[in-house]
Formats: structure tokens, C-alpha cells, sequence
């Protein structure tokens, strides 16, 4: 592994600190980072040597990155070590990240309102916390039907979407 230059340094760095902002372990966010910026997929011992961080504590970080699916092992020829490289497509890591996010937050919770709304319609006396649970159940149901829809949609097609978001709000503010 090449020496890191300052850039590469900042934007590890900053990816671990957001990392924590986003409930992801730092060392897991920096490791994430250094894979991204490698040309080439590098070995659990060269990002310890690289991120100066024990080697013990590569190998669960990279155990979970690969549980999220952003990064993989590879094999090279005439290397008895395994390498790693990261997603580099930023619209498909972005997907993988959506889609495990939504498996481990979004989906227990859509889970849990819809057991509780069905013992709350076996209840006496819980209309507002019915009310309140209908309500957020509602939310979650929109949401993981805009998520279903946008998920369907090819990276390039959703790319050019984004791209005329501002002239749509303009139509929408002229208009009204």
C-alpha cells in the first residue's frame, strides 16, 4: 500500500468522524474510506499498517463491511493473503446502504407497529395510542413504498432525475 497523501488522509479521516454521526464504528468507516480510494484491493495487514490500527480490529471491521455487502474479498494470483475491495459505483454503495439500513431499522420497526396495532384492536380505551401508532404506521408504509419504487429505478435513470429536481420545484413554486 502506496504511502497516503494529505487528501486521502482528510477524506479517511472524515469518513470515520461521520462514520460515528451515522452510528458506524470509526475504525469501520476508515477502513471503508482507504478501500474506496485504492486502486487496487489491498490486505488486512497493509490497512493496519496504513491506518496504523491493530490487526485484529481490521478483521472485524472488515467482517462488517462485508455483512453490509460494500466490500469483498479478492483473491490474486500468487498471494496467499486475501485482499479487499470496496464498492467504487458511489449510486450502488449509496443503494446497498439504503437497502441494509432499511433491513435493520426501518423494517424491525414496521414489524413492531404492526404487532402493537393489532393488540391495540383488541384493547379498550387506547384510541389516541392507536391514533398515534396508525399514524407512524402509515408513514413507514409511504415510505418503504417510495423507497420500493425509486429502488426499482436504474442509477442512470434515477441520475437524471435528480438532475432536474430544481427546474420541477421552480414549475411547482411558478405555479402556485
Amino acid at each position: 500500500m502506496p504511502q497516503l497523501n494529505q487528501i486521502q488522509r482528510r477524506y479517511i479521516l472524515h469518513w470515520g468522524e461521520m462514520g460515528t454521526r451515522w452510528g458506524i464504528n470509526r475504525t469501520v468507516a476508515q477502513i471503508h474510506a482507504l478501500l474506496f480510494l485504492s486502486a487496487s484491493p489491498v490486505s488486512a495487514e497493509d490497512i493496519a499498517t496504513t491506518l496504523n490500527i491493530a490487526r485484529s480490529n481490521v478483521s472485524t471491521s472488515i467482517r462488517e463491511l462485508e455483512s453490509w455487502g460494500l466490500v469483498r474479498p479478492v483473491h490474486l494470483l500468487g498471494e496467499r493473503r486475501e485482499h479487499y475491495e470496496s464498492l467504487k459505483d458511489v449510486w450502488e454503495m449509496f443503494r446497498v446502504i439504503v437497502e441494509q439500513r432499511k433491513k435493520r431499522e426501518v423494517d424491525p420497526t414496521v414489524r413492531m407497529l404492526q404487532e402493537s396495532l393489532a393488540e391495540l384492536n383488541k384493547a379498550e380505551g387506547q384510541a389516541y395510542t392507536r391514533e398515534r401508532l396508525q399514524d407512524m404506521s402509515e408513514f413507514f408504509d409511504t415510505v418503504n413504498t417510495v423507497y420500493s419504487e425509486l429502488n426499482e429505478v436504474s442509477p442512470r435513470t434515477l441520475k437524471a432525475a435528480l438532475k432536474v429536481r430544481g427546474k420541477i420545484r421552480k414549475l411547482f413554486q411558478s405555479g402556485g
